[in-house]
């Protein structure tokens, strides 16, 4: 299954993450690729709990869009 993440840079270094189809799941790390592992773990662990109630993954509904303005 393949998720979207979006990453932002941290304010006083590093990184954190959201997991736009599983609300609430997220994670950081000093790096971006071990915020991007870290954030792996959240998923497995949100899967996990879901599997545990009888619920499954949702879907990603994500639709990434890049736009263009003038400055």
């Amino acid at each position: 299954m393949s998720l979207s993440l979006i990453v932002h840079p941290d304010e006083t270094g590093g990184f954190w993450t959201e997991v736009p189809a599983l609300p609430g799941c997220g994670s950081q790390g000093e790096t971006l690729d071990e915020a991007v592992e870290m954030t792996k773990d959240a998923i497995e662990g949100y899967a996990e709990s879901l599997k545990k109630h009888g619920d499954a993954l949702p879907e990603e509904q994500t639709v990434v869009v890049t736009v263009t303005i003038a400055a």
